[in-house]
């Protein structure tokens, strides 16, 4: 699957999660946003936006691997699930129009490396990684999903790295965000049926019982539109998944994000991960290989390399608490 060379420097809003997304990215939220500044990570390391990535890579663990379902062992290939790839530095196209490069597709290449297996990658829609992996199409999905207290009712989950969701705004407007106050009378997009959106209204909720007015909250089909809002002063902020937010500021040099928060909200720290169907016998195996690049290095210098060193974990963690379910 191909797309234009623009969507290199798409900076996408989270789609939907089966369709919450944990930060989970969509097609139809990449923008088509012409880099200002050159390909520049957050923390100042140079992106390589060719297809010859020269991953990091990683030795195979005989012991781990063998923790792999027998099928998979045979077939040599672990099917991966992914988004479309318009959202860098998560998952998005080299300048060949068609090589998936990022954070997610180098992951998933070290997770391989320590089982001994080759990584098909298999770009989708976002509510197609979920049907995929119902159906045991695909072994697992690497798409920035997040782990949620309904979605561990289907799937198993090997952690990799923090949710950390980003309030991003006009260079030099002079605000901050750190909680619901914050907000207060401010204009904010965010994608429908995400997690970001969960947030709002949590904090709208919040702010009006403490008698603050609520944030006016905006809903736009796609990031250009988001983004045009943005630099026309339409609204004060857009809420979107932090890595995604502070590779589109690095980019452009008019945005800069003015706060993070988790994903999870006050009381939980959200987390991304590795999912698989529900006891596949797989998730011990992820679990395995993800922790022995957390403890080779090898995560550190993925991570590094495109500028998200401060959304590293310590350890994989099998089924943390997730996000939890909506109330009732």
């Amino acid at each position: 699957m191909s797309l234009p060379r623009r969507a290199l420097v798409t900076a996408a809003a989270l789609a939907a999660a089966v369709t919450l997304a944990a930060c989970g990215s969509s097609s139809d939220a990449a923008a088509d946003l012409a880099p200002a500044k050159g390909s520049t990570a957050p923390n100042g390391t140079t992106v390589n936006l060719t297809p010859q990535q020269n991953r990091v890579t990683t030795p195979k663990v005989d012991a781990i691997a063998a923790l792999v379902p027998e099928e998979i062992r045979k077939r040599g290939r672990l099917t991966v699930v992914d988004s479309l790839g318009t959202t860098p530095p998560l998952d998005f196209y080299a300048n060949d129009d068609k090589t998936i490069i990022g954070v997610e597709p180098d992951i998933a290449a070290l997770i391989g490396n320590v089982l001994g297996l080759d990584v098909e990658l298999n770009p989708v829609s976002w509510e197609n990684i979920f049907v995929g992996l119902d159906s045991g199409k695909y072994d697992v999905g690497i798409s920035n999903i997040t782990v949620t207290e309904a979605r561990k009712e289907k799937y198993d989950f090997a952690t990799y790295r923090l949710d950390i969701l980003g309030f991003e705004a006009k260079k030099g407007s002079g605000w901050k965000v750190t909680g619901p106050k914050d907000i207060a009378g401010k204009t904010i997009a965010v994608a429908s049926g995400t997690n970001q959106e969960k947030l709002l209204i949590a904090w709208n909720e919040e702010n009006v019982k403490n008698g603050l007015k609520p944030a006016d909250i905006k809903y736009f089909q796609n990031s250009s539109d988001y983004y045009l809002a943005l630099s026309s002063g339409r609204i004060d902020a857009y809420v979107g998944p932090n890595p995604v937010a502070a590779f589109h500021a690095v980019q452009t040099g008019e945005t800069e994000v003015i706060g993070t928060y988790s994903g999870g909200g006050a009381d939980v720290l959200g987390k991304i991960a590795a999912t698989t169907k529900k006891d596949n016998g797989l998730v011990q195996a992820l679990n395995g290989a993800i922790n022995e690049v957390i403890r080779n290095g090898s995560y550190a210098q993925v991570l590094k390399r495109w500028g998200l060193d401060a959304e590293a974990v310590p350890t994989s963690e099998v089924n943390p608490v997730g996000l939890p379910k909506p109330k009732a």
